[in-house]
Parts: C-alpha cells; structure tokens; sequence
C-alpha cells in the first residue's frame, strides 16, 4: 500500500525509517475511520514497554460495538510480550479494530513478528523508505503535486528543492502552502515570491552568480544575505552542494542520474557549471570550501572574509588560488 494511500485494514504494518511519511500515513488512517465513525477509540502503546495481554484487552469487542485503532510504535525495540502476543493476534484479528504496527527497521528486534505479518492474509504494509537523493526528493515534490491533480514547473520544482534542502516535513508544508495559490501552475517565480527568503535559496543564488562568473555580483547578494540575518554556516553548505555536484559529474561525466543520487536537471546544471574548470582550479576550490566551512565554525575570528575569498575564488574557476600557490 503507498504510503499516499493508506487505508484501513485489520492489521497495518508501517515500516522504514522517514519519519515524516510514517506519519502522514498513520494520519490519514486516523482520520479514515473517524470520517467513518466519530465513536473511534483511539489506543497508542509504546511497544518497549508492552505488558502481556494488553492488545487483547484493547481490541476485545465492547458493549456498543465501537470501531478501535490501536497504534503500537517503535516495535523496533519491543517487548517478548508483545511479539507471543502479536503472533497470536495475527492468527484471528478482532473485527472492527485496527491495528496500526510501526517498526523503522533500525533493529532485526521483532524479526519473527515482522516475518509473520508480512505472511498474514489480514495484514497491509507501507513501506517509508528514506528520503535523501535529491532525485528522490525531486520525485516527492511531483508526487504532492499530481496527488492533488495540479501543475509545477521543472524551475518552481527546483527552487523548492534549492529552498528546503534538508527537511522533508519543512518541503512538505511548503507543498502544501503552494497549492492552496490559485495559479493554474506553480513556477519558480510564484516559489520564489513565498519562499525566497530562505537561507538556502539565498546561498545558492551567490553560488549562482559566482559560477556565472559574477562576482560582484555574488558578493552583493553574499553581504545582503547576511545583513539580513543568515548565518555563514548554512550559507557555505549550500554552495558547497553545489561544488559537490559539479566534482561528482567532473570524474565522471557519462554517469546516470540514478547512480550519482542526482536529479536529471542538475546533472545538467553541473555539467553546464563545469565549463571551463580544471582540476587543479576545482580541487583548489574544495580545500577553500574546507576552510571556509571551518571558518564558519569557530575556526577563524573573521568567518566572513573566508567565505568572500571563496566566492572570488569559484568565480575565477579556482584560478586565483592556482595562480597564489605557484608564486608562492
């Protein structure tokens, strides 16, 4: 079952790290049965500390017959009790109840439990795989977007993904803001209109403007974002997503998109960025990068100045410190 689609049913196994769609898929079951029934008792249990006999007592039939849910989380770390106790439960599911069982796969405790419900007629199971790749990051954005049947453009898609670059739940909301704007189709500049103050779109206009070879340019934008609040660390972990990408593609330019966890779109965009780089000017730069991050953290009492020298630093294509170190 996708996790977009969840549904009730005697037995629902939500399995795989990410968090945010666990949640979205227990939510939506949730809510599911109490459309159906607002009489809908709700159970959680901590599956650490289950007591024997407790999912019997919770989903045996009651006097006025109402519909339970019965949530058991982090079944990763549970109880003996609860796997003898799950293991019979599968063998005859008590109607009208459902049992959601949410395991995030970090530990093989439950193992025989897990195998069991993934043999049972009475069990579904949502898979939450994690989401890291930007591809697949990519891919979530389109997903939200076709779910609710409404367009975006490929540019809105990848400034939300320059936007929120970390936090899918921080992406989700942003999807969710968007889609309430009445244009017949999201673009970069409508993403841009309500997001573009974020620190992370910020960074990566300087990187643009720097790759561009503008660095006037790049340094206004760099001052400003600063003058406006945004701290120099994620400042330079963003440009250095980029740098990164651009490396990536560099050693390795006949690369699919799939094997380098990169969108389509960026494997262009680096390869584009990449014009006129060698290796000694994009090694130069990831060591300026280097320092630069250090700087941000304490290392140096003027962070600032390193991030500036990095910026003239990729806007000459690493030429400039090339140059300082044959002199020297």
């Amino acid at each position: 079952m996708d996790w977009r689609n969840a549904s009730p049913a005697p037995i629902v196994f939500v399995s795989g790290p990410e968090e945010y769609l666990a949640s979205r898929a227990i939510r939506s079951i949730r809510e599911d049965l109490r459309n159906k029934d607002s009489a809908l008792e709700v159970h959680e249990i901590n599956a650490a500390d289950y007591a024997g006999g407790t999912l019997l007592n919770l989903t045996s039939p009651s006097l006025f017959a109402e519909p339970r849910l019965v949530l058991i989380r982090g079944v990763e770390k549970c109880s003996d009790e609860l796997i003898l106790d799950g293991l019979s439960y599968l063998a005859d599911p008590t109607q009208d109840a459902t049992v959601i069982i949410r395991h995030n796969g970090s530990s093989v405790r439950g193992k025989k439990l897990v195998e069991a419900i993934r043999e049972s007629e009475f069990a579904a199971e949502i898979s939450c795989a994690e989401i890291k790749k930007d591809s697949e990051r990519q891919a979530f954005i389109q997903g939200e977007f076709a779910a609710a049947q409404r367009k975006i453009t490929v540019g809105a898609v990848r400034a939300l993904l320059d936007a929120f670059a970390d936090d899918l739940a921080e992406l989700a909301a942003a999807c969710s803001q968007l889609l309430i704007d009445s244009a017949e189709s999201i673009t970069e500049e409508i993403v841009d209109e309500y997001y573009g103050g974020r620190v992370e779109t910020n960074a990566f206009k300087v990187a643009d403007a720097a790759l561009a070879g503008k660095s006037g340019e790049a340094i206004a934008l760099l001052r400003h974002a600063l003058a406006t609040g945004a701290d120099p660390v994620p400042l330079v972990a963003a440009i250095s997503m980029k740098i990164r990408q651009m490396a990536k593609i560099y050693g390795n330019r006949a690369a699919s998109a799939a094997s380098l966890g990169m969108a389509p779109w960026q494997i262009d965009r680096a390869r584009k960025d990449l014009a006129g780089w060698s290796d000694d000017g994009l090694a130069e730069t990831i060591k300026a990068l280097a320092t630069a991050d250090a700087a941000a953290k304490g290392a140096e009492r003027d962070p600032i100045y390193s991030l500036e020298k990095l910026i003239n630093l990729i806007s000459a294509k690493g030429i400039i410190s090339v140059k300082q170190s044959g002199a020297n």
